[in-house]
């Protein structure tokens, strides 16, 4: 049976979304994207936005799950912050609709999608175009996003044979 997954990566001025589907051994391209949000809305405002735009993108695409990646080294105790009230609202969607929610160290992300887990954003993004096979370019946050839904698609039968055991 199919599973769909969708994987976020969180930010406050671009949030990227990358919707997958997992059949066996087969993952294909659904969807992707970012939210944009403008730099001068003030935190709440940015918080809405991001919010209202995954719970629309959840009623349409109906993924069975979400995964996100789990927080790094911001540059910055304020960007850390920031960045934390953004991933509290994208987990509190996601469990509102009922979405298990799956979360990978970026580490394992590069190691899962590149092999190398110190891989470049460059290295990253064409692994990405090559497991899905899709030419267009994606941006940066997109293909962050699909980098994580992927990751979930790679240890999702590990972890289900673990939990049925």
């Amino acid at each position: 049976e199919a599973l769909k997954i969708l994987g976020i990566d969180p930010g406050s001025r671009v949030t990227g979304y990358g919707l997958i589907e997992q059949e066996g051994n087969i993952t294909r391209y659904l969807d992707s994207g970012c939210i944009r949000i403008p730099e001068k809305w003030n935190l709440s405002e940015k918080l809405l936005r991001i919010a209202n735009s995954l719970d629309q993108l959840i009623v349409e695409k109906r993924p069975d799950c979400a995964s996100i990646e789990q927080i790094f080294f911001a540059r910055n105790a304020r960007t850390a912050l920031i960045l934390g009230h953004v991933r509290g609202v994208i987990l509190f969607k996601m469990t509102e609709k009922g979405l298990p929610v799956h979360e990978y160290p970026p580490l394992q992300v590069k190691q899962a999608v590149v092999g190398v887990g110190r891989a470049s954003k460059d290295q990253v993004l064409h692994m990405v175009q090559i497991l899905l096979n899709q030419r267009k370019p994606f941006a940066e946050d997109e293909a962050d996003a699909l980098a994580s839904a992927i990751t979930h698609a790679h240890y999702f039968p590990t972890l289900n044979r673990i939990k049925n055991s």
